[in-house]
């Protein structure tokens, strides 16, 4: 064993740091829409609205990517599980860099009229289209060349580039969001989606260094390669697409954080920098502690740790939001803090847990699929709770409650899941599938 992981090592790592780069790209791309959506995108795009119907046109074309992303989980999980994961992580790191340049060069409504924002959700379902896909590939290409016994400490690489380019994105708005108001929607706001481009040539450079994993190229050799493997998914894997997308909720804890809490408390009297400020800190908290979670869940199981950490996210929400409503930036650090402490540990776990109940043959696909149909419930998340807020004191109280109860059914996901931690991957894949077991491919 010993030999085995230090000749695997060296790719591994490799493998992990494309997961990290190529993870980073789409959500530094991300985040830059999701931080626009809520100051700039409204008076840019939709100035014709009104500034809360506005900024609500912005959160649904925000949520709008999270619709296509189920079908670049088919495309992408297709070439992924056919071709190659490392061909297709290529071709959705280079659509979305291409995707994100092009938002930052799209005029506005006063110079295009209704074209600017039909063109601005082209461009976003585009953004969905190869986010769809990446995750899920970066989270299997980790897993498969990962040492026995680490698996979620290499898999969690993913999610460590999914907060690293979430903090990037926030740090890049934080340095031009101090222009004057008039400065920043004209040409401001742009500045950090022209980034996009070399960004993503970084990340393409380093994954195509990398080489396909043991478990898919002997795959290759033993003529298992599947015909379309979304068919095995369906038919033998069903209650594994069903927890994927249930567990997925749990991602609303980083929509709240990251894009549905700087509206809310920049229009309570948070100053939009003090914000992106300390939303950028608590984040580098979260690289702190992601790796440390992924770590506990290789010696302790993935279930236990996800679900105490869905759990208190859910508790926790009951704090978050009347702290946002105080205008106090220290309290909302405070709360922020707190929430993203529980919500990371579910973040880490889930690189390698949703990727370990599917089989080589569609461990691509499968945890794409499955986990893309959840997150069309995490895009709309900010506009959801936005259309929920009351009036008066309590008015948090409908928002809270919906943010909780995604939370709630992501642990109840968790309940009916298999423990992974323990088994090989061509074994635990078979817990989960609605069909029993089945002779390996």
């Amino acid at each position: 064993m010993l030999t085995k992981v230090g000749r695997e090592a060296p790719m591994a790592t490799r493998a992990a740091t494309s997961a990290l780069l190529g993870s980073a790209v789409e959500y530094f791309d991300f985040t830059l829409f999701a931080t626009a959506s809520a100051l700039f995108l409204g008076p840019v795009f939709f100035a014709p609205l009104g500034p809360l119907q506005a900024t609500l046109a912005a959160f649904i074309t925000f949520g709008s990517a999270f619709v296509a992303r189920p079908l670049g989980a088919v495309v992408f999980g297709h070439v992924g599980d056919r071709i190659g994961r490392r061909t297709a992580l290529i071709w959705s790191v280079t659509l979305m860099g291409i995707a994100t340049t092009a938002i930052g060069l799209l005029p506005g409504y006063a110079t295009l009229g209704i074209t600017a924002p039909f063109l601005l959700l082209v461009l976003r379902l585009v953004q969905g289209l190869s986010a769809g896909g990446e995750q899920a590939g970066s989270n299997a290409l980790s897993l498969e060349h990962a040492p026995g016994g680490a698996r979620n400490r290499y898999a969690a690489w993913t999610m460590q580039g999914t907060s690293l380019g979430t903090l990037l994105g926030k740090l890049a708005f934080l340095a031009v969001v101090w222009l004057p108001q008039p400065t920043l929607l004209a040409w401001g706001w742009r500045l950090p989606f022209l980034m996009a481009g070399p960004f993503m040539l970084v990340a393409v450079a380093i994954r195509r260094t990398v080489v396909e994993p043991p478990a898919f190229t002997e795959l290759v050799a033993a003529g298992g390669v599947l015909r379309v493997p979304l068919v095995e998914v369906f038919s033998r894997h069903g209650r594994a697409v069903l927890v994927v997308a249930v567990g997925s909720l749990f991602a609303v804890g980083g929509a709240v954080l990251n894009v549905y809490g700087l509206s809310y408390a920049t229009a309570r009297g948070t100053s939009p920098g003090g914000y992106l400020a300390m939303i950028s800190a608590v984040t580098v908290l979260g690289l702190v502690l992601q790796p440390l979670w992924a770590r506990l869940s290789d010696r302790i199981g993935r279930r236990p740790v996800f679900l105490a950490a869905c759990l208190a996210a859910a508790a926790l929400y009951f704090a978050y939001l009347p702290a946002l409503g105080t205008g106090n930036l220290l309290l909302i650090g405070l709360a922020s803090t707190a929430m993203l402490a529980a919500w990371s540990a579910a973040n880490a776990v889930s690189a390698a847990w949703f990727a370990e109940l599917f089989p080589t043959p569609v461990r691509y696909s499968g945890a794409a699929f499955g986990g893309q149909l959840g997150m069309i419930v995490v895009g709309f998340a900010p506009a959801a709770m936005t259309s929920l807020e009351g009036a008066g004191g309590l008015g948090w109280l409908p928002v809270a409650g919906f943010g909780a109860g995604c939370l709630l059914l992501a642990a109840g996901a968790a309940l009916i899941a298999g423990e992974t931690v323990d088994g090989r991957l061509d074994e635990v894949s078979w817990r989960a599938s609605s069909a029993g077991p089945t002779p390996a491919r």
